[in-house]
């Protein structure tokens, strides 16, 4: 089985370590090819004012200057000899829950294998620290990673859906198991920008990635994160709302 790896944090993140040993577990055809630098945040955005350049670290190791979408393609249509049987996102640093999907680099790089008809799947370790910077663990993943992917791939492939896993942030002999589970929903209202000044007393701005309320729902992933169970969620690309599309079309038919 040929596997493609791929993240949004970088080629040097380590994150994408966890993965290259989850993969290794699957399969010793690993190939790899994610953005030079950091990508969080990038969606499913395509690089279309700049050349993209790729560069080789090693045997089967790649990145690219661009995003993870980039990658993706880059991969697909310019380096591996065969597609992938499978792809992997991550394991990216930080929750991929709710409606963050649609932020996502991560979910991203999978939504893009999926476009190309190979079966993708994005895992990300969620953490609870604010301000953890490198000292976030990714024990949950490195230890849970097999034990998910393994009956995943074990289950038929529907086209043009992806899978969306995230670990919690406990130690993985806490994790309570596996739960399957819907997509959840944030309170974007009551979302954070951090205002402070810089050295020459200009106003700058963060978006914060904390003080976001969420309301878990009985089946969502952002509950079953909270209940301290690695979550799966299957998501499809298309995202028309069929319940809109009779009225919609009555209100145009006059």
């Amino acid at each position: 089985m040929r596997i493609l790896l791929t993240n949004d944090d970088g080629i040097n993140a380590p994150g994408l370590a966890v993965l290259e040993a989850i993969a290794a577990e699957l399969s010793d055809d690993v190939w790899i090819c994610a953005p030079a630098e950091e990508q969080s945040g990038a969606g499913h955005s395509l690089t279309l004012t700049r050349p993209v350049r790729l560069r080789e670290h090693g045997p089967r190791r790649f990145s690219v200057s661009g995003t993870p979408t980039d990658a993706v393609t880059m991969a697909l249509k310019k380096l591996l000899p065969a597609p992938p049987d499978l792809i992997l996102s991550g394991v990216n640093r930080g929750a991929n829950l709710g409606d963050d999907v649609t932020y996502s680099g991560t979910v991203a790089a999978a939504m893009e294998g999926t476009l190309a008809g190979i079966r993708s799947i994005a895992l990300s370790q969620v953490y609870a620290k604010e301000g953890a910077g490198d000292t976030v663990s990714f024990d949950a993943a490195a230890k849970w990673g097999g034990k998910v992917l393994r009956p995943l791939l074990n289950t038929p492939y529907t086209p043009r859906t992806l899978i969306n896993i995230n670990f919690p942030p406990v130690a993985s002999e806490q994790v309570r198991g596996i739960r399957v589970a819907r997509q959840g929903f944030h309170d974007y209202a009551r979302g954070s920008v951090v205002e402070s000044t810089d050295p020459r007393g200009y106003t700058y701005y963060w978006f914060g990635l904390y003080g976001i309320e969420h309301s878990p729902g009985h089946d969502s992933d952002l509950e079953a994160i909270a209940d301290g169970f690695v979550a799966v969620t299957p998501m499809h690309l298309d995202l028309t709302h069929d319940a809109s599309l009779a009225s919609l079309r009555a209100a145009f038919s006059a």
